[in-house]
């Protein structure tokens, strides 16, 4: 039996599909099937099924690729011991990012990252949080930046910074000549809210204490785009929130349109992510430390503020 064997293996379980796990292990898929075939042969076993479609591992299977990911991870803390000693911060780190979070933060933090650890790979991809806590569990992804708490036994959460919420009000709206507001004066309006499954629609309908939804003159609109928000507002009145360091996006004129809430400041706690069998620890800080150094000095604490749930 061999590590590779066993990370073909895995791939297989990940993606479901001999074709996309070669194209990931960067292999033939003849090759990968046939490490998948020995491995089978040796453990006299079947591991997959391959008459269904996608592939789909049989009942002993998933004990064994369950068991397969502790034994790479538990391999993979070798390379980890010897960059360690070596002092350096190199190899490749796979971050998953939730949307309303990416376009405000990434973009100084991986310039920053680039510049101080040229020897670190970084793959990254927008997903909800429920695609990367799934992505974190099944190795496809080795940390997240979302909003948290999760309450997951499985994930360890390392919260970073709390984020306010602010509303973002039309021109026309009877709450627009108020400096600041209360949670409440939002069941007045209709509120443009993101897609179902985005972890911030959640946070707002809890912030609003109300079903209310995106209905506005019979129309329903699901975006995942907080600048669709925007604009929906701009053109068609009513309300949304925004994370805060999304107003460093906004011109003058919208700037105008924005309101903060009455003490205690409505929030999200934003948390580096990571599966508790995690091994890549001086990565995760060295990019807790990159972020921690992007954002305002207000949001490192949470005093007077309440933490939304999700």
């Amino acid at each position: 039996m061999t590590l590779v064997q066993l990370e073909y293996a895995v791939a297989v379980d990940t993606y479901r599909s001999f074709v996309t796990a070669a194209e990931k292990c960067f292999v033939t898929q003849p090759t990968l099937s046939m490490q998948v075939q020995k491995l089978e042969e040796l453990l006299n076993v079947k591991i997959f099924d391959r008459s269904k479609q996608p592939v789909t591992p049989t009942e002993i299977g998933i004990q064994i690729l369950e068991q397969a990911r502790i034994v790479l991870q538990e391999s993979g803390k070798i390379k980890e011991l010897i960059s360690s000693q070596q002092q350096e911060i190199s190899g490749e780190l796979r971050l998953g990012v939730i949307p309303t979070v990416a376009p405000y933060l990434l973009p100084g933090v991986i310039s920053a990252m680039m510049k101080n650890f040229p020897g670190l790979k970084l793959l990254i991809w927008e997903y909800t949080t429920e695609d990367i806590v799934h992505h974190l569990k099944t190795g496809v992804l080795d940390c997240g930046i979302l909003a948290t708490p999760l309450t997951d036994p499985n994930i360890l959460e390392y919260p970073v910074f709390y984020e306010n919420f602010v509303s973002y009000i039309s021109k026309n709206s009877k709450l627009f000549k108020k400096k600041t507001l209360d949670p409440d004066d939002l069941q007045q309006e209709n509120v443009w809210l993101l897609n179902e499954g985005h972890c911030m629609r959640e946070q707002v309908l809890n912030i609003c204490r109300t079903t209310k939804n995106n209905r506005l003159q019979g129309l329903e609109y699901n975006t995942g785009s907080v600048e669709t928000l925007i604009r929906m507002v701009d053109l068609n009145d009513g309300a949304t929130l925004l994370p805060e360091l999304a107003l460093a996006e906004l011109n003058s004129k919208q700037l105008n349109k924005i309101r903060h809430f009455k003490t205690p400041e409505p929030v999200r706690e934003i948390s580096l992510v990571t599966h508790k069998n995690f091994i890549k620890k001086r990565m995760l800080q060295a990019l807790k430390d990159e972020i921690t150094n992007a954002i305002p000095k207000e949001m490192k604490t949470k005093k007077k503020k309440e933490v939304i749930a999700i």
